[in-house]
């Protein structure tokens, strides 16, 4: 059985559900913000409705919808009052977007590790780099799996530190005793950039736990200008992150989707964690009993190193299982090992060298692990077999040619 990267049959030759899933409603919504005459959030309705009806399945007070991801970040630093010379810790395990956005504020960003079960953010670590200049830390729901937040709001309290969420992977999610990300009374932020569990080809948003956040939100996402203003009055330095009407009709719709698909992936997924743990050829993202829900951004696993063979090429891996019909990825890169982090605002008490060292999970991650696309565990249970069957057939055939 050859593979299919060297002209062999691939596993899959039907293709998984695609992504972005839409229908006639995602039509019948964007007609409906059109017809309404008001295209933009000031005077229209869809933003409004869709950031309360977001609000509400996270348990939160208000939401602001914004253009991306990563300007809500930027943004909930600035309404919590983080600015230039502070610190913000985040995990080395995450998108760019996490530690850029501190940086575009003027704040440093300090690097720490990950636990290896969840792959969140270590709370050990983030205690252990507390400095006189940290405000805030983002601990980042990484691929839909909550943080520790008991542990961080603990460290929180005792520091007197801002928690902000980077739930960008996290639609949905719910942690210990039920409990929604806009339960812990802190702002946190979700991107519904194209790949994301809920999109608009992009877009963000940020939860807020109270009326004074969410206005100084909403503030520095609109030019500075308080809302009902009529005579230019822009009272803080902020930028214009507002999102169209049509987009936010495409979310509330998107919104409408996500608790079946959420369904759909947990129970996949759990079919594919106890298949893959049987091969013992990778080890999956644990999922704690603390993540009640689990909406499965992407599916995350890293490749085991067997006793007596030498370690697989991790992007030769990915690229034989995208010959092979699944859609898979290489992980994150470690956040220090990417040049812009040092960059104005860096950090001054930690260098690359320090960094390696004290990643020691990050470090794994970034060299053997790898994503399949969620859009693959919203098929049937053998569509999900299907993705160990091809690991299984990658993984025996690449440990055979050497």
């Amino acid at each position: 059985m050859t593979l299919a990267i060297d002209g062999g049959t691939p596993v899959r030759q039907t293709p998984y559900p695609g992504w972005p899933q839409f229908g006639a409603e995602e039509e019948s919504a964007l007609l409906r913000s059109l017809h309404q005459g008001q295209w933009w959030r000031m005077q229209g309705c869809e933003n409004l409705d869709f950031e309360q009806a977001f609000a509400q399945m996270h348990g939160a007070h208000s939401a602001f919808a914004v253009s991306n991801g990563t300007v809500a970040i930027e943004i909930a630093l600035q309404a919590a009052g983080i600015g230039a010379g502070d610190e913000v810790i985040v995990p080395a395990f995450t998108f760019i977007s996490t530690s850029m956005a501190c940086q575009r504020i003027g704040a440093t960003a300090i690097a720490v590790d990950v636990l290896p079960d969840t792959l969140c953010i270590d709370p050990a670590a983030v205690l252990a780099n507390i400095g006189p200049r940290t405000r805030a830390i983002i601990p980042v729901h990484m691929a839909g799996h909550m943080c520790d937040m008991l542990s961080l709001s603990r460290i929180a309290d005792q520091h007197r530190l801002v928690i902000i969420q980077d739930a960008a992977h996290a639609h949905g999610a719910r942690g210990y005793a039920d409990t929604g990300i806009g339960e812990y009374g802190s702002l946190a932020c979700f991107s519904f950039q194209n790949f994301k569990l809920m999109t608009a080809g992009e877009g963000g948003l940020v939860l807020c736990p109270n009326e004074e956040l969410r206005e100084k939100v909403f503030l520095y996402g609109n030019c500075g200008r308080p809302l009902g203003d009529r005579s230019y009055q822009h009272t803080v330095v902020g930028t214009n992150a507002r999102l169209s009407e049509f987009s936010a009709a495409v979310l509330g719709v998107q919104l409408s989707r996500l608790e079946q698909q959420t369904r759909v992936r947990q129970h996949n997924a759990r079919l594919l964690s106890d298949t893959l743990a049987r091969q013992g050829l990778v080890t999956a993202q644990v999922r704690t009993q603390d993540a009640h829900t689990h909406p499965y951004y992407m599916f995350l696993f890293t490749l085991n190193d067997l006793p007596g063979q030498r370690a697989l090429d991790r992007n030769r891996v990915v690229d034989c299982l995208v010959a092979e019909g699944i859609p898979a990825f290489r992980s994150y890169q470690a956040l220090y090992r990417i040049p812009s982090f040092w960059q104005a605002p860096a950090p001054t008490r930690q260098d690359l060298a320090q960094c390696i060292a004290s990643c020691p999970v990050t470090e794994h991650m970034a060299q053997r692990g790898i994503w399949i696309h969620h859009r693959a565990l919203l098929g049937n249970e053998q569509d999900t077999l299907d993705i160990a069957t091809a690991i299984a057939k990658v993984h025996q055939h690449l440990a055979g040619e050497r």
